[in-house]
């Protein structure tokens, strides 16, 4: 069976590039994880903090393993490009800043080890985001797991995945849950469990095995009212024993978009208000805690939220069980953003892989962002919209449950065909704040609907609310932390 260690403890950090060698002996400091080394100048406001390579590094003795198990080591987050060394032999480079990723480091592993990791923020042409209105915090900001699986395991090594997908399928009162999971390695069977319901044992056939589990009587995720989630397990069976599982939890829900009625969840009307948030904290950067993520979350409950857009990039996955457990209406996106980068698109492209793998399960999520305001700089160019096109096939081969959307600034035209390229298309509005009135809303929706009455639009106008500072006291309404932005969302 896997283990799964936490390695944040005692590493070594210097906050100067000098290289694989150095870095036990260079001048440095040790450091727990998360860590950034944005945390104080990365929130002055002054767009001036420090972008670069730095390194971390940590010894460790090799772990008990038996023939034929892996080793991995899982990095939840890392901002933004990732060089993973053990005993000075580079093993993997990870382009992205937001989202979970592995490498094997079985065969290099000796008695006793060294890890390095250099971590890069500085700017480039590749690698998504390089320009927004946020901090492109640098570290190894998120935890940092040992994983030791049995030779035969559920898939390690595509996109930062567990191996195991579930899609329920409501009619009526019952739910056709289906499995899918991806196995690495000699197996027999695959035995799927629905805590509380049942199980079926199903053959491994080309390193997938695929079943479903009928839930009578189901029990829905009811958004704000009764969220209510379901926990299955996937069993890996050789010669007649389990040598891995993996679990994940899941909700049964339907949800639509009318033009008339807005949004439709489990047959009834939704109306959508929320919150857009970041992921940082005052002093603290991007290196937040569970605590802290625990606090937005009541903080957004409090203000009578329903509904989250994770702003601008994947999140870390305890705030996605968080949305799940609450019962929030997810729009989750990746950071392409601003200004399209024609030596990007590959990485767009792998971000918005890791961001469905990763996530499939939730059942708070209902769209996939393809990217925000993203021809503010250069317009919507082709090589742009060519981006665009291949994202939205790749959500949808990927994903046939969730529709495609995308955030565009207010001064692109309503009547540009990158405006309809998505399922469901959206405004970003600020009227009443960078511009004109609150009232001008009214009238860039009314001539929206005369031109296109039977389109779905989202509109996200951003309002302005006093901001803490510190440590929050708890807030009635009036006021919000700094890690949130919040937004009137409306489907129209």
């Amino acid at each position: 069976m896997r283990k799964l260690i936490r390695i944040n403890k005692t590493w070594r950090f210097v906050k100067e590039n000098v290289g694989v060698g150095k870095v036990f002996t260079a001048p440095g400091e040790i450091v727990n994880l998360p860590h950034t080394w944005n945390a104080i100048d990365g929130q002055d406001g002054g767009n001036d903090y420090y972008r670069g390579t730095c390194w971390y590094g940590k010894s460790f003795h090799k772990p008990e393993i038996h023939p034929g198990e892996q080793v991995y080591l899982e990095f939840r987050g890392v901002n933004s490009t990732a060089e993973v060394w053990v005993n000075n032999r580079k093993l993997f480079t990870h382009d992205g800043g937001y989202s979970t990723f592995r490498v094997n480091v079985t065969e290099a592993l000796k008695e006793e080890n060294e890890l390095v990791v250099s971590v890069d923020n500085a700017p480039n042409q590749r690698v998504y985001p390089q320009k927004a209105d946020f901090t492109f915090y640098g570290g190894i900001y998120r935890d940092v797991y040992m994983v030791i699986v049995p030779e035969s395991h559920f898939d390690m090594d595509y996109y930062g995945g567990n191996g195991f997908q579930i899609t329920p399928v409501i009619n009526g009162s019952t739910a056709v849950v289906n499995f899918k999971s991806y196995i690495s390695g000699d197996a027999t069977e695959v035995r799927f469990t629905i805590e509380g319901v049942g199980n079926i044992d199903v053959p491994v056939s080309d390193g997938i095995a695929s079943g479903s589990i009928e839930i009578s009587e189901v029990h829905l995720w009811d958004g704000l009212l009764d969220p209510y989630l379901y926990k299955a397990e996937a069993a890996l069976i050789k010669e007649g024993k389990v040598i891995d599982q993996v679990e994940s939890r899941f909700g049964c829900r339907t949800f639509s978009f009318d033009k008339d009625k807005g949004f439709i969840l489990n047959g009834r009307v939704y109306p959508l208000r929320g919150v857009s948030r970041h992921q940082d904290r005052k002093g603290v950067g991007n290196a937040i805690t569970k605590e802290m993520m625990l606090e937005d979350m009541e903080l957004i409950k409090e203000i009578g939220a329903n509904t989250i857009r994770l702003a601008h990039y994947q999140h870390d996955q305890y705030f996605y069980d968080l949305c799940d457990e609450n019962g929030m209406i997810v729009w989750a996106e990746i950071p392409y953003i601003t200004e399209h980068m024609p030596l990007g698109k590959e990485n767009t492209i792998s971000q918005m892989k890791e961001l469905i793998v990763q996530n499939y399960n939730h059942p708070s999520i209902i769209c996939w962002g393809l990217s925000n305001e993203i021809s503010v700089t250069t317009g919507p160019t082709d090589d742009l919209i060519e981006n665009h096109k291949i994202l939205n096939d790749f959500a949808h081969r990927m994903d046939v449950t969730r529709p495609t959307t995308m955030a565009h600034a207010f001064m692109l035209e309503m009547d540009e065909p990158l405006v309809f390229l998505p399922d469901i298309m959206s405004y970003n509005l600020y009227y009443g704040w960078y511009l004109g009135n609150l009232t001008d809303n009214d009238a860039f929706l009314d001539e929206f609907h005369k031109k296109y009455p039977d389109k779905i639009l989202v509109y996200l106008n951003m309002v302005q609310m006093p901001v803490l500072s510190g440590k929050p006291t708890y807030l009635k309404k009036e006021t919000i932390l700094n890690s949130i932005s919040v937004y009137i969302m409306n489907i129209c």
